[in-house]
């Protein structure tokens, strides 16, 4: 049963985010035609047109692409939080055992790329972008993982999957403690003490979404206003949502058939509107439902296919369109060390440090998975668009020339990946 509760989340993941790289894919591409298009000023105005609130008194103003970049990324960042901490209360990150592999998979995948960077880059000015080629974009990966069919069996999807949640952290971890500055402390320290009311309120199995959203907004600017990136306080907060379900199985299943007894002694009219007692044992229903439920995966259920489907190809249109035409200004240095970072690094990064747990038998590989499809998800691991980006953007602030060349960098590290990883996955799985 708790392999069920478990897989069964996975695959409904697994397709969510396969569709959303194809989004994300199809995204950037037209980003980029439109940046190169006739119709490239107004892809430049459309992103730089500000929003907000506006007054004699008060006025609180940003371009387009900030509040996709640190409002609506929030989000993305929220959702993240809420897959790291069900994975790690009850998901394949939940044991030593069960984590061991991919957090080898996922150190060794960051370390290597940055230190690969930080060895060929040799320039001041491009220094701040070593966190650049740490990230692995799980959208894109899974759904070149869907694209291979049944060549590629459940537990590698579950790796690859669990790898890049540890990823993402180790990406959060980094922005939150190297591409924050000027830090406003008592700010934060407000920001803080809210945040402990919601942990505290958490603890005691207490949740409401109005009170989340309401202080959650008022977290958001803080944070904004201190120093440290906002999207840092969506993974805080996410943090803040119970795990814990408010009824068992057991007390479910009583009330549930309790309801279903009260329905069926209601009055049967096949009309296609309810009685008024009908309504009522509904209402009971969708009560008993959203206790059954725990907060933490309602509120995933609800953002996934929001941010799969939405959020994430609205940031990918709004940040992957590079004017690449002949008098562009690209910094060809820093376009190949990333390339090169994300393909090599986390290529050797993720297949030696899996080779090292596996060796010093601190960890197993999956079931009926041979070493050389770990290879492949190494290669497959080096596609890092939209956290690469994300990071290149807080890395080169003001800096457009050197944000184009990374983006650049990115789009091309990533597509190698993606081609060869696709490429070795393909033949070295037999078909089912």
């Amino acid at each position: 049963m708790l392999k069920r509760r478990i897989l069964i989340p996975l695959l409904k993941f697994s397709k969510v985010e396969s569709f959303s790289g194809i989004l994300l894919f199809t995204a950037t591409i037209i980003a980029m035609l439109w940046a190169n298009s006739s119709y490239s000023e107004s892809y430049q105005a459309l992103w730089h047109y500000h929003l907000g609130i506006s007054s004699e008194t008060f006025e609180f103003t940003l371009p387009l692409i900030y509040w996709v970049n640190d409002a609506l990324m929030v989000l993305f960042f929220f959702l993240i939080g809420l897959e790291i901490k069900r994975e790690l209360l009850i998901g394949e990150l939940n044991s030593i055992r069960k984590a061991a592999l991919p957090m080898f998979a996922a150190v060794g995948g960051m370390i290597i790329p940055m230190s690969l960077f930080l060895f060929l880059n040799d320039s001041p000015e491009t220094h701040a972008g070593w966190g650049i080629p740490m990230a692995t974009d799980i959208a894109f990966s899974l759904a070149i993982l869907k694209v291979l069919g049944n060549r590629v069996p459940l537990s590698l999807k579950i790796f690859l999957t669990a790898f890049a949640i540890v990823d993402d952290l180790g990406a959060v971890i980094v922005i939150a403690l190297f591409y924050s500055t000027g830090i406003d402390w008592m700010l934060l320290f407000y920001a803080f003490a809210l945040l402990g009311l919601l942990f505290f309120l958490s603890y005691r199995n207490l949740y409401s979404k109005y009170l989340m959203i309401t202080l959650g907004i008022v977290i958001w600017i803080l944070f904004f206003k201190s120093g440290i990136h906002p999207t840092i306080a969506g993974v805080l907060l996410a943090f803040t949502v119970p795990l814990r379900q408010r009824i068992d199985m057991d007390s479910f299943m009583n009330q549930l058939s309790e309801i279903s007894r009260g329905f069926a002694k209601t009055e049967r009219d096949y009309l296609p509107v309810l009685s008024s007692e009908q309504i009522v044992k509904m209402d009971e229903l969708e009560a008993l439902g959203n206790k059954f439920k725990s907060p933490l995966q309602r509120s995933e259920h609800a953002l996934h296919g929001w941010v799969a489907y939405f959020i994430m190809p609205v940031f990918a249109l709004a940040n992957a369109g590079v004017a690449v035409g002949g008098g562009m200004e690209l910094n060809t240095s820093l376009l190949f060390h990333i390339a090169i970072a994300l393909f090599a690094g986390k290529l050797i990064g993720v297949t030696l440090f899996s080779w090292i747990g596996i060796k010093l038998k601190l960890a197993i590989l999956p079931d009926n998975i041979p070493f050389r499809r770990i290879i492949g998800v190494a290669i497959l691991a080096g596609v890092g668009f939209t956290m690469s980006i994300f990071i290149a953007n807080l890395a080169f602030v003001g800096k457009e020339v050197i944000i184009d060349s990374a983006k650049v960098g990115i789009m091309v590290g990533s597509g190698i990946s993606g081609i060869i990883g696709y490429l070795v996955l393909r033949f070295t799985s037999p078909s089912n």
